[in-house]
């Protein structure tokens, strides 16, 4: 039985397969231009109904001729000129050719181009002083996309490229998923909104302003309904009405073992919790359930707990929410500079900076004190130190876990 097990908290591991479980993708679909589309999700499949390149051209600006003419010579007779947009209409024959542009149709006879750097001219007789292989600085026609091939698929999150892509397709609109619709609020008596006086005892909102830019990275239609008092009353008007209409829920606080921590019972009440407890650091007090027909994500108060779980747990899932097929979380191994101070038990997740020594190997320090409130930890990281649940003390000059911060939080 592992260190974990005997605590009764459940791994991350088995926290995100139930997660994954529970996800029913989004269906409903938007047909929008090309201009509307970064970040959204493709719906469908999309093929080439040509090939990319179209027709053979030149990679280079320069001669195209028959390479086998400069076997036993160096010297040819300029017969015309092809450009991009303006194809040479002729043949090139034996001891001719033709000056060319970057991207202009091969013409039909020549099978090579020679650089422009590598000839001399002298009126319409050009000197060569390189023989040049079949194909040479040809691109043919296909060579990057085939008729028929898939390009994009279903469930890709669309970059800047990928849009470009789809214009060099000729696709002025494409199907995406739509936006998924997500409820937010933060709980607590002790919670002020920023700008305001701070009374005695209290703490700016700031779990809620993190997780909405997290929210609005994903592409994510949020409900912000703002900060819910510790009253049990108003918290389940709150949870009935973000259930309503919302595809999630994500709650900042009130999910701990407080007597004011009214979330357990109203979930009781509204729907089921699967899990209130993981063994993660920062993170442990995170809950997970559904109101409705809407999943819950319970995050802890602490503010790096709050941002952890939220990345590590709660984006992932909305993401296949979204319809998104995303790749596995890259990490890497890097030395840590740092003494990193840890109990077995937890999975923890120390915050870090990656970056390389002088002989471009991968490092890392810690950003300093680890605690789960000390947000300006994540503020100065840009990565996570991975820590294995077993693991205790690593000291600098060990070899650790590293996962470099990825867009939605860096």
């Amino acid at each position: 039985m592992g260190c974990c097990d005997t605590t009764g908290l459940m791994s991350l591991e088995e926290a995100q397969q139930q997660l994954q479980q529970a996800v029913t993708p989004i269906t409903q679909t938007d047909t929008l231009a090309l201009e509307q589309v970064l970040d959204r999700v493709l719906a469908n499949d999309i093929k080439a109904s040509f090939n990319v390149p179209g027709y053979n051209n030149s990679a280079m600006d320069g001669y195209a001729l028959k390479a086998e003419d400069l076997n036993h010579r160096d010297t040819l007779k300029l017969i015309g000129a092809a450009f991009a947009g303006a194809p040479f209409d002729g043949e090139v024959n034996n001891g001719e050719c033709i000056r060319i542009m970057t991207g202009a149709p091969i013409p039909t006879g020549a099978n090579c181009v020679v650089i422009q750097e590598q000839t001399l001219a002298d009126d319409d007789i050009i000197t060569f002083d390189a023989k040049p292989a079949l194909h040479n600085n040809i691109r043919f026609a296909g060579e990057d996309i085939a008729n028929g091939q898939t390009v994009l698929t279903q469930g890709r999150r669309l970059n800047p490229a990928d849009i470009g892509l789809l214009a060099s397709l000729g696709y002025d609109q494409v199907t995406v998923y739509k936006r998924l619709n997500v409820a937010l609020f933060s709980t607590g008596d002790e919670l002020q909104l920023p700008g305001t006086a701070l009374a005695p005892g209290c703490i700016y909102d700031s779990n809620r302003f993190v997780v909405a830019a997290m929210l609005e990275r994903l592409g994510a239609n949020v409900l912000n309904l703002g900060i819910i008092p510790d009253n049990l009353a108003k918290l389940q008007q709150t949870f009935e009405q973000a259930a309503e209409t919302c595809n999630a829920i994500i709650t900042s606080g009130g999910v701990s073992v407080g007597e004011a921590d009214f979330t357990k019972e109203v979930l009781e009440k509204l729907g089921h919790v699967n899990f209130w407890k993981i063994a993660i650091k920062p993170g442990k007090p995170f809950a997970f359930g559904k109101v409705g027909r809407a999943l819950f994500f319970g995050l802890p108060g602490n503010p790096v707990a709050a941002t952890v779980t939220c990345h590590q747990l709660a984006t992932p899932t909305l993401r296949l929410m979204a319809g998104e097929q995303y790749p596995e979380q890259t990490s890497i191994k890097a030395t840590t500079q740092s003494t990193l101070k840890k109990h077995p038990g937890r999975l923890d997740f120390q915050r870090g900076v990656l970056s390389k020594d002088k002989n471009g190997e991968a490092i890392v320090n810690n950003t300093g004190e680890q605690g789960s409130g000390i947000l300006s930890s994540m503020s100065k990281a840009n990565c996570y130190v991975k820590l294995s649940r077993e693991s205790g003390n690593v000291e600098a000059g060990g070899v650790v876990e590293v996962i470099p911060f990825d867009r939605w939080l860096s």
